[in-house]
C-alpha cells in the first residue's frame, strides 16, 4: 500500500480489444484518472500483430503506456481478457498499489473488480454507456467515454471560439477606422452534445431525485441540512456511474440548483429537501 494517501498509486489496465473509442480521448482519460491519483502503472493488452491496433503505436509513447502482447491462439476466444486478469492479480499481490483503473466495457472484468475491492483496493471503471450494470456496480466509480468525449469537444470549441475572437479583433489593412462586425464562431462550436436536461426533466427523474433524497436523509443534521460534498460521495457509493456531467452539468452544485427541489445553504455548502420543514 502506498504511504501517500493524498495521491493514491493506481494501475491503469486497458483492454485494447474492447476500447476502440478510447484512443480518440486518451488525453481526457488520463486527465480524469489524475483526479483519483497517480497512474503509476500503465498497461494495454491486445494482439499487436493485428492491423486494427496500429493507431495505438503513436499514442503509447506519449502516455508511457506499456503494450502487453497476447496472441489470439484460438479463434473466437478472448485471450486478451485472460492476460489482463492474470497480470492484474500479479500486481495485486506484488505492487504497492492503492487502486486499479479498468478501461473496458466488457462485463468479463466484473469478478476482477469485485476481487480488487475485497482486497481493500479502490476500483475506477471507464467504458461506454452500454457497459453492463454488473461491471459498473462492481467499481467504486465508473465514468463513461461519452462524457470524456464531450469534454474534448468543449475544449476544442472553446479554443476555436478564442481564436475566432482574436482574429476578428485584429483590423484588416485599410479598415482600422471602420466599425467591425461582431465575431461569429464557426459551426464547430455548435456540435457540443445537447444532453443538458432542464429543471423539469431533472425533477421528473425519479431515480436521480431518490438518490439525492436518500443521501440527504442519511447524512442530515438536526436542522435537516446535509453537506453537499458528502451527499455526492454517498450517491456515488450507491450508484457508481453517477456523475453530474451525465445530466449536462459540470458541477454537482449546479445540478442541485437546477433540479429546484432542494434548499441550498450557499455559505456552508449544504442542502436540504424542501419537503422537510
Amino acid at each position: 500500500m502506498s504511504t501517500d494517501s493524498s495521491n493514491p498509486r493506481l494501475a491503469v489496465l486497458i483492454d485494447a480489444d474492447n476500447t476502440f473509442k478510447v484512443i480518440d480521448i486518451i488525453d481526457e482519460l488520463f486527465e480524469e484518472i489524475s483526479k483519483f491519483g497517480d497512474a503509476s502503472v500503465r498497461r494495454i493488452y491486445g494482439d499487436w500483430t493485428q492491423n486494427q491496433l496500429s493507431r495505438w503505436k503513436e499514442i503509447l509513447p506519449k502516455h508511457a503506456i506499456q503494450p502487453i502482447q497476447q496472441y489470439a491462439n484460438t479463434k473466437g476466444k478472448n485471450a486478451t481478457d485472460s492476460a489482463l486478469i492474470i497480470d492484474a492479480m500479479d500486481l495485486l499481490y506484488t505492487a504497492p498499489l492503492d487502486g486499479f483503473c479498468i478501461v473496458s466495457s466488457d462485463s468479463d472484468f466484473t469478478r476482477l473488480a469485485i476481487r480488487f475491492r475485497e482486497s481493500g483496493k479502490l476500483v475506477y471503471g471507464f467504458g461506454e454507456e452500454k457497459t453492463p450494470e454488473s461491471l459498473r456496480a462492481a467499481c467504486n466509480e465508473f465514468k463513461y467515454f461519452e462524457i470524456l468525449s464531450q469534454n474534448k469537444i468543449v475544449d476544442i470549441s472553446t479554443s476555436i471560439t478564442a481564436q475566432t475572437e482574436e482574429t476578428s479583433n485584429k483590423p484588416k489593412p485599410g479598415t482600422e477606422n471602420k466599425a467591425s462586425k461582431p465575431a461569429t464562431a464557426p459551426t464547430e462550436t455548435q456540435i457540443i452534445p445537447g444532453i443538458k436536461k432542464s429543471s423539469k426533466e431533472l425533477a421528473m427523474d425519479a431515480k436521480l431525485v431518490s438518490l439525492i433524497r436518500s443521501a440527504i436523509e442519511a447524512l442530515s443534521e438536526e436542522d435537516g441540512f446535509a453537506h453537499m460534498g458528502e451527499v455526492k460521495k454517498h450517491i456515488v457509493k450507491n450508484f457508481s456511474a453517477f456523475d453530474s456531467r451525465n445530466y449536462g452539468y459540470a458541477k454537482f452544485s449546479d445540478l442541485i440548483k437546477t433540479i429546484g427541489l432542494f434548499e441550498i445553504d450557499t455559505q456552508k455548502q449544504r442542502i436540504k429537501d424542501k419537503r422537510k420543514k
